[in-house]
């Protein structure tokens, strides 16, 4: 069998010639070996060469806090379910769960909302050895801590060096498992957790290998519980037995049939400050997933007075009005922007995601190509444009998208180390 075809029956990871290539050829460096047919054999007869060959392709990266708004919802979730019923520890499943950013980040915004550490218990699994020791060390690089707002790094962390070591009572919170998503054993354990996060994990999955995913994650998330989904995966959730809910900007879910009281509007139960998204990202709309029950739009704020502002002060405007609800002050402070600086793909971007809003998907669809033409790696809008590609039933452009995000999200798009450029890519699982 070819590595290729062994990798993906290993990982499910739907990975290019291109990259197993390059990741076949630093093992055969590693181990002396330049017979390709002969690696080829040994990895079919070697469980251990076969593990060192995975760990090249499934490397992952995250950070603290990414996409923050899902810990926001997961925490004022399970504040409010322990308020009603403390009858059990409520349970928590990080998969993947790359270096334990995730994990730890859920288990420092709960400490931060008053939740107990008896009153949860998080699990943690992942199929890179390599990752789990990372994550049960606990020590991370400065490159773990982005944007502004790091007050928790403070309270949780040591400066030991040049990195940051976690402190040991969030540590002790979360337990860390080797552990393959798609073995059939991993779910044996039916409606186990309360609360799921499966983060861009789905992305780099064919389509058979999603619905096997899906159905796993299903049988282990309680009736009444809620699972977190990276944006482009909502739809391939909701095709298979999960509803979307209005959780703006944390893209949770829940079994179709499940009948968990949600609230309209999660509110932020935490204190932890940690980085916002720029524009809270709507759920999909009604044609991309039936399910959903829907965005509800705030009413729009009063309108500010329009004044010459400089472009960042004006794409600054726009996110707080696009968060705000305010569509048409986004918009009119997008096109004020675009006057003074006609190359701002972040102010197609947000004009794109007030089109949309407004239900007017010709509008975003351009103003998202225009995003990308001007900035290929634009992580979000190549997930919208896949979403929309997928609506119209256009899945070979579709697919094109998702396979152009998964590379940017691969190489950890948005790490401020200014390498976004859509090229060869780092292997990642996160």
């Amino acid at each position: 069998m070819k590595a290729r075809d062994l990798l993906q029956q290993v990982t499910g990871l739907n990975l290019t010639e291109a990259v197993v290539g390059r990741a076949v050829e630093r093992r055969m460096q590693a181990i002396a070996l330049a017979d390709a047919l002969a690696y080829e054999r040994l990895l079919a007869t070697s469980a251990q060469e076969l593990s060192a060959l995975t760990e090249l392709v499934v490397v992952p990266e995250s950070w603290m806090f990414r996409d923050a708004e899902a810990f926001v919802a997961a925490t004022a979730f399970i504040v409010r379910r322990l308020d009603a019923s403390a009858a059990r520890a409520l349970r928590i499943l990080s998969v993947p769960c790359a270096g334990g950013e995730e994990p730890y980040s859920m288990a420092m915004s709960l400490q931060s909302a008053g939740v107990a550490s008896a009153d949860v218990a998080i699990d943690a699994v992942d199929l890179s050895q390599v990752a789990l020791a990372r994550a049960r060390a606990g020590r991370y690089t400065r490159n773990a801590f982005r944007g502004r707002h790091l007050d928790f790094r403070d309270r949780f962390f040591t400066a030991v060096d040049a990195e940051y070591q976690i402190c040991e009572e969030i540590r002790a919170q979360v337990t860390f498992s080797h552990a393959n998503l798609l073995d059939p054993a991993f779910s044996s354990r039916p409606g186990y957790y309360d609360v799921i996060f499966c983060r861009n994990l789905l992305i780099y999955f064919d389509d058979p290998t999603v619905a096997a995913a899906i159905a796993s994650l299903a049988r282990l998330l309680a009736d009444d519980g809620i699972l977190f989904a990276g944006y482009a995966e909502v739809p391939a959730f909701c095709r298979n037995g999960f509803a979307a809910l209005r959780a703006p900007g944390a893209f949770a879910l829940e079994k179709t049939g499940a009948h968990a009281a949600w609230p309209a509007r999660l509110p932020a139960r935490q204190h932890v400050r940690p980085a916002r998204p720029l524009v809270a990202t709507p759920a999909p709309p009604a044609a991309t997933a039936p399910a959903t029950r829907g965005l509800r739009v705030t009413a729009p704020v009063a309108a500010q007075l329009v004044m010459r502002t400089a472009p960042a002060d004006l794409l600054a405007r726009a996110r707080r009005q696009a968060d705000l609800g305010d569509l048409q002050g986004a918009a009119a402070a997008c096109r004020e922007l675009l006057a003074a600086d006609p190359d701002s793909a972040d102010a197609y971007f947000i004009l794109g995601m007030v089109s949309e809003c407004e239900q007017k998907m010709d509008a975003a669809g351009h103003y998202w190509r225009r995003c990308v033409y001007l900035k290929p790696d634009h992580y979000d809008a190549l997930c919208h444009l896949a979403l929309l590609a997928e609506q119209s039933g256009d899945q070979a452009q579709a697919s094109a998208f998702k396979q152009r995000a998964a590379r940017i999200y691969q190489r950890g798009n948005g790490n401020g180390n200014g390498d976004t450029s859509d090229s060869a890519p780092r292997k990642a699982l996160r």
